[in-house]
């Protein structure tokens, strides 16, 4: 079939008008898909930054609980009174008290100076560990008042009591003694153990 001049202007709108469209829905093509890349890019970075926030708040969950720990570890301490300075005059009245109330017949101490057992580094300052070594000599009617002796000292806080050893031998038995008398008598050397923050301190 041959086509006249006539026919190709006649033809000449219409291809015109198709490549125009072609053109467009190409255009319209290209820019919803820079659309959707981009929209794909802030939908990555929203995810990015969403990561990002639940990261922060479990490691701000974890500060958290370990400041909790570690508050309520140091309440604990504080309330054994082992915390600071040692308290020399408060071991004299809980030794006083002890041997009053469980009514022992001879008890005999000495402290020995404080010496420094560890330091351990920590913010703001190091904290150190101190201890003095107390030795006791007691007399006993039998093993359960010095049981007794070292739960109630225990008990008593302002230190941590930590018993290095203790040695039970028979007492002799005094001659013509008619009233109580204790039949064993009790060397112990206990360590006074407490906690000095060097940052406190100053």
């Amino acid at each position: 079939m041959t086509l006249t001049g006539d026919d190709l202007r006649k033809l000449a709108l219409p291809v015109l008008v198709s490549a125009l469209m072609l053109a467009a829905g190409a255009a319209l093509v290209w820019g919803a898909g820079k659309n959707l890349a981009d929209a794909n890019n802030r939908l990555a970075a929203v995810r990015a930054e969403h990561l990002q926030a639940q990261e922060r708040l479990v490691r701000i969950a974890d500060e958290e609980r370990e400041v909790r720990e570690k508050l309520e570890i140091y309440r604990q301490l504080k309330s054994l009174g082992i915390l600071g300075e040692e308290k020399r005059i408060e071991w004299a009245d809980a030794i006083k008290r002890i041997r009053a109330e469980r009514e022992l017949l001879d008890l005999r101490y000495r402290v020995e100076r404080q010496k420094l057992l560890a330091s351990v580094p920590g913010k703001p300052s190091a904290v150190e560990f101190y201890s003095s070594t107390m030795r006791v000599q007691l007399a006993l009617l039998h093993e359960g008042d010095l049981l007794r002796f070292l739960r109630d000292l225990r008990e008593s806080g302002n230190a941590y009591y930590s018993v290095k050893h203790c040695r039970i031998d028979r007492a002799g038995q005094p001659a013509g003694s008619g009233g109580i008398a204790s039949r064993l008598r009790a060397e112990c050397d206990i360590e006074l153990i407490t906690i000095l923050d060097k940052a406190a301190k100053t």
